[in-house]
């Protein structure tokens, strides 16, 4: 009997999702535990393994497209099994993808595009919803051109969510007949992003009206449509074209899509820049190393109040201008689940002193038998771990009607990124040594950085630690990371002179700012974490009895 598989809820906050790969394609057999699909949320890019064996007989959802949580994505079954009868309001488009292509076949959509559901379409590839909070993506590279042949597996095209770049792999064969957005270009999720299958059987134009019926909110003009079987080589993007020169006829630039994405984030002008690429086309290696123009001839290139400028060699003295930078998916987040914590949360701030001479000469001491540096954020995960034990009001979470004390202690450390900020989880610290704490937090700081943080790995906190100290900050406030109760700013340790029983003497001094929810906080309640967390950092030794 044939089984609908719906999107999985693979996270606490996950809403939707968005394949950014299929990973088979319709007819495949598929066994229990095969890699079935790529699947973004907002917190990591996650593999998605089928728990049925038979054979793939339909996919609801392209890539690149996202669909709600529960949403249907697939069916498998027995080979032929009819499964039309499980999808809902799906049988005339099913019918027009699935039967027999003839020569009459591609007409009926002509005549009632606005019958046709794309989404059940196996040739129609959507933005995959790749996060719980995503809803749109942009298509940092292109991989494939119009008219290429395109494999199953094969990658098909670079996508930014909120909280990374992911890769999109085609989970259908075929030649690649549409493109609906360029590069640089955004999809909502679960629209149209391109279009793979066979010339003679696809009615492109017939899906991209259908499309247009249901939404037109994509960015960029989508690419030229072919369906030409015999011209398959004849439709690429115009800037593939070869010629001599960087630009085409036309005045466009020859440029690969990730050169583009490049040149867009370092703000490097393409028409300085000479291609090493066929033909002239700029690439990577072009960008990586590019020489800016010196100020003298680049101020003829700047045009005052002009959106972009060369923000490498273009500042020009007595020249107004700016840049406009468009948001990153990650850095759209931030803005609205920080805003709405600002916002919404009563904050109030708290702050104390911490004499830290103790805790450096047992970071030394601990560091020349530890088999991982400790550093002195782990000391400060490991301390606030202990005292949210003895302090457990603070260990919270308001849930509008009710306080949820959570039982188990996991410790997010804010790590900065180029697009924004996420959150790392050193999960059940209390019960972790000084050593295991220090390992964990480097693993999953160099998953950060690289963008390969499982969404468990950075999600469940239930207090949060942001430390500046290394960068000079000396004290500083924090806001509150949802759906905890309260976040420490952790400032730099600095000297300070203070009066002894001989004269005066050096100390070393770190201050701690606790940012809490006065929902289900009180500043007694604060005021007495702060205090048992300054004991056990002054006194190192007690967090190891």
């Amino acid at each position: 009997m044939a089984e609908v598989i719906k999107m999985p809820r693979m996270s606490d906050t996950m809403t939707e999702g968005v394949i950014v790969a299929w990973h088979k394609k319709v007819g495949d057999s598929i066994k229990s535990g095969d890699l079935l699909a790529e699947v973004e949320t907002d917190k990591a890019t996650m593999e998605l393994e089928s728990y049925n064996n038979g054979t793939l007989l339909y996919i609801g959802i392209d890539a690149g497209k996202s669909v709600l949580v529960d949403g249907i994505i697939a069916v498998i079954g027995k080979a032929g099994e009819a499964f039309e009868h499980l999808l809902t309001n799906t049988a005339a488009p099913i019918a027009a993808t699935t039967t027999e292509a003839t020569a009459p076949a591609p007409a009926a959509p002509q005549n009632n595009t606005a019958n046709i559901d794309i989404t059940k379409m196996p040739e129609v590839v959507l933005m995959p919803r790749m996060s719980d909070t995503m809803e749109e993506g942009v298509i940092a590279a292109w991989h494939k051109k119009i008219g290429d042949q395109v494999k199953s597996g094969e990658l098909l095209a670079e996508v930014e969510t909120d909280k990374a770049t992911m890769e999109l792999e085609s989970y259908v064969g075929g030649t690649l007949l549409y493109i609906g957005v360029e590069a640089g270009g955004k999809v909502p999720v679960n629209q149209l992003l391109c279009i793979i299958g066979d010339a003679t059987k696809v009615d492109v134009n017939a899906i991209v009206a259908a499309s247009k019926n249901t939404d037109s909110t994509t960015t960029t003009e989508p690419a030229a449509v072919s369906t030409a079987p015999t011209n398959n080589t004849q439709p690429t993007i115009e800037a593939e074209a070869t010629n001599n020169d960087t630009q085409t006829n036309d005045g466009r630039v020859k440029i690969s899509p990730l050169a583009k994405k490049l040149a867009a984030e370092k703000g490097i002008n393409l028409n300085t820049i000479e291609g090493t690429g066929d033909g002239g086309r700029i690439i990577k290696k072009d960008v990586d190393n590019y020489q800016p123009t010196i100020i003298a001839t680049a101020a003829t290139n700047i045009t005052p109040n002009a959106t972009t400028i060369n923000a490498t060699a273009q500042f020009v003295a007595g020249t107004e201008g700016y840049t406009d930078t468009q948001l990153t998916q990650m850095r759209k987040v931030i803005a609205r689940r920080l805003g709405e914590s600002k916002f919404s949360a009563p904050h109030f701030y708290l702050t104390i002193e911490v004499v830290m001479d103790n805790a450096m000469s047992s970071r030394t001491a601990m560091n020349a038998v530890s088999p991982v540096k400790i550093s002195f954020n782990d000391m400060i995960i490991k301390a606030s771990a202990m005292a949210l034990r003895k302090h457990p009001d603070v260990n919270s979470s308001f849930m509008g009607d009710f306080i949820r004390h959570n039982h188990h202690i996991h410790i997010g450390s804010a790590v900065a990124m180029p697009d924004g900020l996420i959150v790392p989880v050193i999960r059940f610290a209390d019960n972790k040594s000084l050593s295991q704490i220090a390992a964990d937090a480097n693993e999953l700081y160099k998953k950060a950085k690289e963008k390969k943080l499982q969404p468990n790995e950075f999600s469940g906190n239930t207090f949060t630690i942001s430390n500046l100290g290394m960068m000079g900050i000396e004290e500083f406030t924090a806001i509150i990371n949802p759906p905890d109760s309260a976040i420490l700013a952790v400032g730099g340790i600095n000297e300070k002179v203070v009066k002894t029983e001989n004269g005066f003497g050096i100390i070393n001094v770190m201050k701690l700012t606790l940012s809490c929810d006065h929902r289900s906080i009180d500043g007694a309640v604060g005021a007495s974490f702060l205090l048992t967390l300054k004991s056990y950092l002054e006194n190192p030794v007690t967090m190891l009895v």
